[in-house]
């Protein structure tokens, strides 16, 4: 979310069904000042709202707050954090828990993919995948960039975490096999605990060296 957006994160109670929730929280003054974050956040939440899987961050409500000016939106809540932090944390992990995740985000990935019509994620990476950890399990969020494919099978924006982008979105012409791509990218942050190209200085040295990886 754009930084000019001061967006905060509590821990709640969910009364109803008697579950701790994820309440986010968005100052509006903020949203309006930064229209696009604003639409990214209305868009996530609209295709939240629209999901159901078991490897998609479930959501569960959203509202307006006039009297106090904020925008709110509640998910389910995840105890460890993001599976980056997660690895960063614990060093040491057998290759089976690794397949473990692979097969829950593709599982995740397949949905999407499937979508009617299909949904691209298109910032797929270890920082948007959320982790609870005492489960085991792992959830594919933060899908304020993502792109519903309608009519014509590609999208036409440059858009995404530049070391997990595939190349074609460079080109303005691509679809859902980009998330595949940043699939890859997370698999090896995941065995590696290693960010993707942090050998790279900048954008244009990370798409020219994922051309040369990638060219046939």
């Amino acid at each position: 979310m754009s930084s000019l957006i001061e967006d905060l994160s509590y821990r709640a109670f969910d009364e109803l069904n008697g579950i701790e929730v994820a309440w986010n929280q968005a100052k509006l003054c903020d949203m309006l000042r930064s229209p696009d974050a604003l639409q990214r956040m209305y868009s996530e939440v609209h295709l939240l709202s629209t999901l159901h899987h078991g490897s998609i961050i479930r959501y569960h409500a959203s509202w307006i707050d006039v009297g106090e000016r904020t925008f709110n939106f509640i998910t389910e809540m995840f105890t460890s954090g993001t599976l980056r932090e997660y690895r960063q944390r614990y060093r040491r992990v057998d290759i089976r828990a690794i397949k473990n995740w692979a097969c829950q985000i593709l599982h995740g990935l397949t949905y999407l993919h499937g979508h009617d019509p299909p949904v691209i994620h298109r910032d797929l990476k270890c920082d948007n995948i959320f982790v609870n950890g005492h489960l085991g399990q792992v959830k594919i969020g933060d899908l304020g960039l993502a792109a519903v494919l309608r009519g014509s099978q590609s999208a036409h924006s440059v858009i995404g975490t530049p070391e997990f982008m595939a190349p074609e979105l460079y080109e303005e012409d691509y679809n859902e096999l980009v998330d595949i791509y940043s699939f890859g990218m997370c698999v090896l942050e995941m065995l590696s605990s290693e960010y993707p190209y942090s050998e790279c200085s900048n954008p244009a040295q990370i798409y020219k060296k994922s051309r040369e990886s990638f060219a046939v």
